[in-house]
């Protein structure tokens, strides 16, 4: 059985990782954090911020929650603030201080629509 989780974390943590993953998704959050190569100028590099939404089995959350380089975001359903550093990396997508999960990938998804919470 698979579950979804929001996670801030690196685009190289996340190449570590993203083989164990049965989907997931995520946007960069430090537009300024690109490579200098001029045939792809918008490519991220490995240590840009990013959000991720997560679809793996429990074993994979219960590992990414122990990897220090993986921030694991509260469920969306729950009324838990965010922490101040994932509110602020997600302050230029209008993400305020106080927000919850759900506030925060309802922001991002304007950016990125799969990373809107949703429930089937």
């Amino acid at each position: 059985m698979t579950g979804r989780a929001y996670y801030v974390t690196t685009l190289g943590h996340w190449q570590r990782h993203a083989a164990r993953f049965a989907n997931s998704h995520f946007v960069v959050l430090d537009a300024g954090n690109v490579s200098a190569n001029t045939e792809a100028p918008t490519v991220p590099r490995a240590d840009a911020t990013i959000i991720v939404l997560v679809e793996a089995d429990e074993g994979v959350h219960l590992s990414l929650e122990d990897e220090p380089a993986f921030e694991s975001l509260p469920h969306p359903f729950v009324q838990k603030p965010i922490s101040a550093a994932a509110q602020a990396a997600l302050a230029p997508h209008g993400v305020a201080s106080g927000a919850t999960t759900f506030e925060a990938a309802e922001a991002i998804a304007r950016v990125h629509p799969l990373l809107r919470h949703r429930v089937f």
